[in-house]
């Protein structure tokens, strides 16, 4: 085997209309620190593909009776008839060993699109169910995955008892019910908080912050999730 062959592989998935924003030259710095780290890395720019996040009805084959999106994975995944797009997106991700989310948090979330590609391709029968159980028993397990992402607010009000309250608060349905659900061990997130704010000198020194706190979040897991 090749060193190449033996290099870890990472998925970047990147949410933001703009090319030249903050958040985008962010993933750049992400993607170019894990580089130079060792992994191969691979990016989806979602909104410059124009990837459609609606999980629709057209895109499996015709059914009788009420349309159950699950049930429908499930049956394209063990007929080989899942849409072209969403196959060759679930390819990379089943081969990469790093997932990363970049993305601004939009209402303290995901933006659409993101979540949108989280409900076409984190496909029932391909990363969870059918031959896959969930959380450690899914497809995804001994794989990792990070977010990175900005905010518009500061960090003082992602903190206890600041404005929002804490950032773990709204990064649980993330982690839980979407990444270690399909089995990733999801690691430290890296954030910005408020680059709309700062000077030019200061987001150039959080973009290298940013370079410096992927690589090592990478080799440190967070604390073990909540329950419930």
């Amino acid at each position: 085997m090749s060193t190449f062959d033996a290099a870890p592989s990472a998925l970047i998935v990147h949410a933001h209309p703009e090319p030249r924003s903050f958040s985008s030259a962010q993933m750049t710095t992400a993607a170019r620190s894990l580089g130079e780290a060792g992994y191969r890395v691979d990016i989806l720019d979602l909104y410059a593909e124009g990837w459609a996040p609606v999980l629709a009805r057209d895109e499996f084959p015709p059914v009788d009776g009420p349309f159950k999106p699950q049930a429908e994975q499930l049956r394209a995944v063990e007929d080989g008839t899942l849409d072209a797009a969403v196959r060759e997106h679930l390819d990379r991700l089943l081969a990469a060993d790093l997932l990363v989310l970049s993305f601004p948090m939009w209402w303290f979330s995901l933006p659409a699109v993101l979540k949108g590609w989280v409900d076409r391709v984190f496909v029932m029968g391909g990363v969870f169910g059918g031959a896959h159980g969930l959380f450690d028993q899914a497809a995804l397990a001994g794989k990792r995955a990070m977010l990175l992402f900005t905010t518009g607010g500061s960090g003082e009000s992602f903190r206890p008892g600041g404005a929002f309250g804490p950032m773990d608060d709204f990064l649980f349905h993330i982690h839980r019910g979407m990444l270690e659900f399909v089995g990733f061990e999801v690691l430290d997130p890296v954030i910005t908080y408020g680059p709309a704010r700062m000077t030019d000198e200061e987001r150039a020194a959080a973009l290298e912050a940013v370079g410096q706190a992927v690589v090592r979040a990478t080799r440190k897991p967070i604390a073990a999730p909540r329950s419930g």
